[in-house]
């Protein structure tokens, strides 16, 4: 799935300072195709998780067009596009997310239970397998190490096969071993068709990328990887 932004921008409003307007994201033009992974880098405060949340579907631009495969993300109705996004996108999200009353295995089904769908235990099974975390299947988040979380928080994400994945700073508390795990895991993704996109401050992952792009006050930069 090719996912394309055209002139898109965001603005937030603040109660004190000279302007009571701050521009997060200045006009950006961007396209991300099916069969690649996208890094996104650049300072805390550049801008780098605001285009993130925009492109997944989290935040309406201030002003600009995002399109999936030709259809506008923010021209549908909140309900088509949340059921959009449960098909077609995965998020991987900073920190911790898996809620804490479920097991591992129910944390990863969760996008199935949304819409009262049939759970894919196979696939939980074979991306448990993938990931390493099988014999952690009836655990509960507080017992697990970050590492381990973000794993289960990978498996969630990808659990319906999304065409779009987007991670955001996916390896920010990892050692490097489970750092190097993620964005294999990542790369092997885009390798099969996925489109993905990821949002971080690892120069290693420089090596697992097909295009790198960089943020600074707002502006984007495309790179070569």
């Amino acid at each position: 799935m090719e996912l394309r932004a055209e002139k898109v921008t965001r603005e937030f409003l603040r109660p004190s300072g000279k302007s009571n307007r701050f521009t997060a994201v200045k006009p950006t033009d961007l396209s991300l195709q099916a069969g690649s992974l996208t890094v996104l880098m650049g300072r805390s405060g550049s801008g780098k998780t605001t285009l993130l949340n925009m492109l997944s579907g989290l935040l309406i631009p201030t002003s600009g067009k995002i399109t999936a495969d030709g259809r506008d993300l923010y021209a549908m109705t909140d309900k088509e596009l949340s059921r959009f996004r449960n098909k077609h996108i995965g998020v991987i999200p900073q920190g911790q997310t898996a809620i804490h009353s479920l097991s591992v295995r129910e944390n990863i089904l969760l996008p199935f239970a949304l819409y009262g769908e049939t759970p894919d235990e196979k696939r939980a099974d074979e991306l448990m397998e993938r990931l390493g975390i099988t014999e952690l299947a009836g655990a509960k988040p507080a017992e697990l190490s970050g590492g381990e979380l973000r794993r289960a928080a990978i498996a969630r994400a990808v659990i319906r096969k999304p065409e779009l994945i987007f991670a955001d700073e996916p390896t920010g508390d990892l050692d490097d071993e489970n750092t190097a795990e993620v964005f294999t895991f990542l790369e092997e993704y885009a390798r099969e068709g996925g489109t993905v996109l990821v949002v971080t401050h690892e120069n290693d992952a420089r090596r697992y990328a097909d295009r790198v792009m960089t943020m600074s006050a707002g502006g984007l930069a495309i790179h070569n990887a």
